[in-house]
């Protein structure tokens, strides 16, 4: 594509002479002010401006500050055009943001090799910014491959759980989709907006389906159990909190960004905590508990009660659900979200069907 320069000087006779030495190599423009500069700048983007100093209402230096103080013009380059020979001179015209100079009369020689430089850097930067641009795109695509790599990593390890107990089949599956209805809710109402940010909430629907991926390590006797646990039994079932966090540490440490693991391991070690500080594995209580695990609590509560497991009879339909958590606010439950939950009550009728059975 040929280069265009913009040559603004009021002495016509220098105009022309530009034209006959840049013209068999460029296409040249010409204005006879700065005014007239800025009335071609409206509709044209030069490649390079040839800027005269001593120029009649607006001199060279003004135009110079005007270009600058426009984000599209200042990535114009200009050089300077000056009968000029003081060093002063030459100081301020770099100080403006001048990519060069050159004195007057032209000598050709010099002159075209200093605006075939300049056009050259700008085009080796273009370039150059073209191939940043695509190797943007490429490292982005490359980036959405892992991610959706990685999201079928954490399917996979959720499988594993639902093969080691049915009662687990469609509840990392419901849990998650709870626990994105919670946090919408939370971000629509304004709560926790230092800590609910996009990629947060993100975060947390990804990892939730691996709260109960500590179930792994137990027994099958325990989980496969039709009815109730002994104390002993139990007290090692709560032991796949703990065995959730490690796993995670362990085998998705060198798959994720550090956010996520915390988030992840945050849910899993800490969803049975309880507001009042008795719950488990360490009995945190209120805002000690992370916020993705007292979140987490809700969406895990409300499905292990609605949904039907091999030692009980689901709890239906969903107000005697909410009813059952409503009693543990502030007890069992964050007070707040507490509040959040029991307003879904409409939505969680439409996600379990019961709204259309109504």
């Amino acid at each position: 594509m040929e280069h265009v320069i913009l040559v603004v000087d009021d002495d016509k006779n220098n105009l022309m002479l530009a034209q006959k030495i840049f013209g068999k190599k460029y296409r040249i423009a010409a204005a006879t002010s700065g005014m007239a500069a800025f009335k071609y700048l409206e509709k044209n983007i030069p490649d390079l401006v040839l800027l005269d100093i001593n120029m009649p209402e607006m001199d060279g230096f003004e135009v110079m500050e005007r270009l600058q103080g426009d984000e599209v013009y200042r990535q114009i380059p200009v050089i300077f055009l000056t009968a000029d020979d003081d060093s002063d001179t030459e100081t301020r015209c770099f100080r403006a943001g001048a990519h060069d100079f050159v004195r007057k009369p032209f000598v050709a020689d010099v002159a075209l090799s200093r605006i075939n430089r300049i056009l050259e850097l700008e085009d080796y930067h273009k370039r150059l910014e073209v191939m940043v641009a695509e190797q943007a795109e490429e490292i982005e695509r490359n980036s959405q491959k892992i991610s959706s790599m990685q999201e079928q990593v954490i399917i996979g390890m959720a499988n594993l759980i639902e093969l080691r107990d049915d009662s687990t089949g469609m509840h990392v599956k419901n849990t998650k989709k709870y626990v994105g209805m919670i946090a919408a809710k939370m971000q629509e109402d304004g709560l926790y907006t230092d800590i609910l940010s996009d990629s947060y909430v993100k975060n947390m629907c990804k990892a939730a389906p691996l709260h109960d991926i500590g179930k792994i390590r137990i027994s099958d006797l325990i989980l496969q159990k039709p009815g109730k646990l002994t104390e002993e039994e139990f007290n090692e079932m709560k032991k796949h909190t703990v065995y959730g966090s490690d796993i995670i540490h362990e085998i998705m440490g060198g798959l994720e960004d550090d956010k996520y693991i915390k988030i992840a391991a945050d849910i899993a070690r800490y969803h049975h905590e309880r507001w009042d500080g008795t719950g488990y594995p360490e009995r945190l209580a209120g805002t000690d508990i992370p916020l993705c695990a007292r979140i987490m609590a809700f969406a895990d509560v409300f499905d292990a009660l609605y949904a039907e497991r091999c030692y009980k009879k689901p709890v239906r339909p969903v107000s005697k659900v909410l009813g059952i958590i409503e009693e543990g606010r502030g007890t069992q439950f964050d007070p707040g979200i507490t509040d959040v939950f029991l307003s879904l009550e409409g939505d969680l009728k439409r996600e379990t069907g019961e709204e259309q059975g109504e």
